[in-house]
């Protein structure tokens, strides 16, 4: 990714939320969640999540969703890595399953894939639930004071 596509997707987009009165704070939560609930290891219920974390927290919801889409390629990745993590805290045996398994699965059948990764989905929600809640935190950490500054900086350009 060039830094042309980095300034025009990400920088560019920001500036203008800041500009447009989005809090610092807002924004910062409004990336956080939607990077952590982006890579929820249930495929398919990103957006939903995303969409009720903003009403309910009142955040900007083309920010959050933008992030969520955005990370689209993360949640695949970290699927098999939030099951294998799942199992090593119940210290269940390994499912042995692969992405492109569980790509197969759904495609032949949502249901019965439901129905077969049932178990190793809900090993890989304890994972992200514990490991997404300090990301967020951490996130929303480091990203407020940095959006901070950066919203001065848009206030004094602006005068």
């Amino acid at each position: 990714m060039s830094a042309r596509w980095w300034r025009r997707k990400i920088v560019n987009p920001i500036l203008d939320l800041l500009r447009q009165g989005v809090t610092p704070e807002k924004l910062a939560l409004s990336i956080a969640l939607g990077l952590t609930l982006g890579v929820t290891p249930v495929l398919g219920s990103t957006s939903v999540l995303c969409f009720l974390a903003a009403i309910l927290l009142r955040l900007n919801l083309p920010s959050i969703q933008s992030v969520n889409y955005l990370v689209y390629p993360l949640q695949l990745a970290l699927l098999v890595p939030f099951i294998r993590i799942g199992e090593w805290i119940f210290a269940a045996p390994p499912a042995g399953i692969t992405l492109g398994e569980i790509v197969g699965l759904i495609r032949a059948d949502a249901w019965n894939a439901i129905a077969t990764l049932w178990t190793a989905t809900m090993h890989a929600l304890v994972a992200w639930l514990v490991l997404g809640s300090l990301a967020s935190l951490v996130m929303y950490a480091l990203l407020t004071p940095l959006l901070r500054r950066l919203s001065q900086a848009v206030r004094v350009g602006s005068e």
